[in-house]
């Protein structure tokens, strides 16, 4: 069963940073330095699949609007829906004047999030040593 939480109690942040250290830093060797910013501006969540934490996303609003960040679950626990449920959680806890909603894709993440109605927008770059492309939500 999955459970998307928001977090509100430090336990559970540090649960949201123990699962975004495995995924960015050890699997994907972005550096710690830029994996770890913005924190304290931004509503983190974390995911539970059958009450074990293996998930973790956020979102926070910037100047050009709101950007959903670091979704990132366990490798033993990807293609079983975990990151669908959290994309449709944090939408629906964006505030009412969320008009503009947007997020830096990796390449492989991509076909998750058009399914979810986001669309590529400009040219691919490079964040944290991978390849991205920025995605509006269209819908």
């Amino acid at each position: 069963m999955i459970k998307i939480i928001k977090v509100s109690e430090e336990a559970d942040l540090q649960k949201v940073f123990a699962i975004r250290k495995v995924v960015f830093v050890e699997e994907q060797n972005c550096p710690p330095e830029l994996e770890w910013e913005n924190e304290d501006v931004s509503i983190h969540f974390l995911a539970n699949f059958n009450n074990k934490p293996v998930g973790a996303c956020r979102w926070r609003k910037t100047d050009k609007g709101y950007k959903l960040e670091r979704f990132a679950v366990s490798k033993a626990y990807r293609g079983k829906g975990i990151a669908s449920e959290m994309i449709k959680t944090v939408l629906q806890d964006l505030p009412a004047d969320a008009n503009y909603i947007y997020l830096h894709a990796q390449l492989t993440a991509m076909p998750l999030y058009q399914k979810m109605g986001f669309v590529a927008e400009g040219p691919q770059f490079e964040e944290a040593g991978i390849q991205h492309f920025k995605m509006v939500l269209t819908n």
